[in-house]
This record gives structure tokens, C-alpha cells and sequence, in this order.
């Protein structure tokens, strides 16, 4: 993944990386890659749930959404990756939030002026 990622940068982009304190995070070929390609390292605080909160509220969502009400036993890789691709595209782009008042995600960016 952040090969790919890494891979799709224009030149002088330097994103901040953000991720938990996983050990494939602090894994030497992952910090290694982070420097050669001059990106910004960002770790939560140890124990400071809060950081993840709303990546783990996705995956929660994503779960009980998708994941949970389908029978998986017959499906190939490449089917679920299918579903699960337009699962991410349905749920940026049309399932509205509250919490965004009223709007899917892509609509509140657009809102507010942030390139999708």
C-alpha cells in the first residue's frame, strides 16, 4: 500500500503519514521507505484510543453495513474486493451523515471547498 501510494505522489507532495503504533508502523523496511520518499511519520500516543476513533467507526460501520449481512462461504477475492469497492464508493459518495448534516461525506468536502 504505501508503495502504491508512494508511487502516485507529484513531485514536492509530502504527505503526513498517520497511523497507530502497530508494529508493521515501526517496522525498520516501513520507516526505511517513509525517509527515501521524504514523507512525514505521525503516531498516535501510546494508549490514546480517541486517535483512531474515527478510522475504527468506519471499519465498524463497514462491518455491520456490509461485511456481517452477507454470506462470504462462496465468494472469490476478487468478487468481495468488488463489493467491497463499491461499499467505500456508496458510502462516500451517497450515504448521508448526520454528523455532516445531511450530506455523504464527498458532499460535505465539496462544501466546503476541498478538491475530491
Amino acid at each position: 500500500m504505501l508503495d502504491n501510494a508512494i508511487q502516485t505522489l507529484k513531485e514536492n507532495e509530502k504527505p503526513i503519514v498517520h497511523s497507530d503504533r502497530g508494529a508493521h508502523y515501526r517496522w525498520p523496511g516501513w520507516i526505511t521507505k517513509m525517509e527515501q520518499a521524504g514523507l512525514i511519520r505521525s503516531m498516535s500516543k501510546k494508549g490514546c484510543t480517541p486517535d483512531n476513533s474515527a478510522c475504527e467507526g468506519f471499519f465498524g460501520r463497514l462491518k455491520n453495513e456490509m461485511f456481517y449481512l452477507q454470506d462470504w462461504s462462496n465468494t472469490t477475492i476478487e468478487q468481495f474486493i468488488e463489493k467491497l469497492d463499491t461499499y467505500i464508493h456508496w458510502y462516500n459518495e451517497k450515504r448521508i451523515k448526520l454528523s455532516l448534516g445531511g450530506m455523504s461525506p464527498l458532499q460535505y468536502r465539496q462544501s466546503l471547498g476541498i478538491d475530491t
